[in-house]
């Protein structure tokens, strides 16, 4: 399979993988030859990337951090408590919560399984399922990147259950952000941004008082915006005054932002969405957390295609844990010429070789 562009697909390609919509239910099938109305479908969908049936990589499948089954249980717990928390009246999100929380740490426990006995480096680029309302999705994704970092950094259980709560929680003060500003396809006015930024204090405020959720978790919303040189909000406070869960999920909630199609901007790649993240070290973003995401993060996901620093060209086909912007790469094509028989070098065992580009106008040809 490779990872193409919606906007560089063309009819008669086939899907590899099956497009879900947030309950499980499949909109497009695997292996079906796809037409331009469905093209245009997917891009309307906001589906930035998909994999495709390519010959050269059809004895792989794409690793994945959670099953299917355990995302669909994690959409559904996060949507309803959501929902549930921007439909009650404020006496009764307490309520709510006090009876979501079993549910959320039952969540957190199926995640970390699931992370541990799949023990595969975060990649959450192609996902395969279409969500209606961003910030759900966002949360979990979050959630993901955020144990990520923690089971690198060596956290024990306890602590990383409650960073895998903050991580699901962190954006629940956005519910009570209003719909045209929380899902505004253009630029916020100052006016606009002064409210969104509010979203820290209404999710601090909403679980701070709650019984059955560590009062670290509403701090978890609170700091999320928090930056080592005091220019977060909503406090601006500085770097010994933000709690390690904050600086961790100001991380893992940047690289999300950026690395997910947007109303207003397409998604970027993962070594992109991670150069943005180097550009803040020190001064926005702690080195160490970082550092730990990078060893976690899928830097070039699996099925993309890129260029070596000699000329060739091939598809990521596999990652090196710790070192995961030295990844496993299929040759297909060398000295211009795409090759009869395509063959594998792992850029841990080659360290001349280099990747210089990634193709993510979806450029080079796919073989069905």
């Amino acid at each position: 399979m490779r990872l193409l562009p919606t906007k560089s697909m063309k009819p008669g390609m086939k899907l590899a993988k099956t497009i879900y919509n947030e309950q499980g239910r499949a909109l497009l099938s695997a292996g079906i030859p796809v037409t331009a109305r469905m093209i245009t479908r997917l891009q309307q969908l906001n589906v930035t990337y998909v994999y495709i049936e390519d010959a050269r990589t059809k004895d792989l499948e794409a690793p994945t951090m959670i099953s299917d089954q355990t995302r669909k249980k994690a959409i559904t717990t996060i949507t309803d408590t959501f929902k549930l928390l921007e439909s009650e009246k404020k006496l009764s999100k307490w309520f709510v919560m006090d009876q979501s929380s079993k549910d959320l740490k039952s969540l957190i426990h199926t995640l970390l399984a699931d992370m541990k006995t799949n023990q595969e480096v975060a990649t959450l680029l192609t996902d395969v399922y279409i969500h209606d309302n961003y910030v759900f999705t966002h949360s979990l994704n979050v959630t993901l990147y955020a144990l990520s970092i923690g089971i690198k950094l060596g956290l024990p259980q306890k602590d990383l259950e409650i960073l895998g709560l903050g991580g699901i929680l962190h954006d629940i003060g956005k519910m009570q952000i209003p719909s045209e500003i929380l899902f505004k396809p253009g630029k916020l006015t100052s006016e606009e941004f002064t409210e969104m930024k509010k979203h820290t204090t209404y999710g601090y405020d909403i679980l701070r008082n709650m019984h059955t959720i560590p009062l670290l978790v509403a701090h978890c919303a609170f700091q999320h915006h928090e930056r080592l040189n005091g220019s977060g909000y909503p406090r601006g406070v500085k770097n010994e005054d933000i709690h390690l869960f904050g600086k961790i999920l100001a991380v893992a909630d940047v690289f999300d932002a950026v690395t997910s199609h947007r109303i207003y901007r397409s998604a970027m790649l993962p070594h992109e969405g991670l150069e943005i993240l180097y550009a803040g070290s020190e001064s926005l973003y702690e080195p160490a957390i970082i550092e730990a995401f990078r060893k976690s993060v899928a830097i070039y996901p699996f099925g993309l295609a890129v260029t070596l620093n000699d000329g060739r060209k091939g598809l990521v086909v596999g990652q090196n844990k710790d070192i995961t912007e030295r990844p496993i790469i299929r040759i297909i094509e060398a000295e211009g010429a795409e090759l009869d028989t395509p063959y594998d070098i792992n850029l841990k065992d080659h360290l001349d070789v280099s990747i210089v580009d990634c193709d993510n106008q979806g450029s080079m040809s796919a073989v069905s």
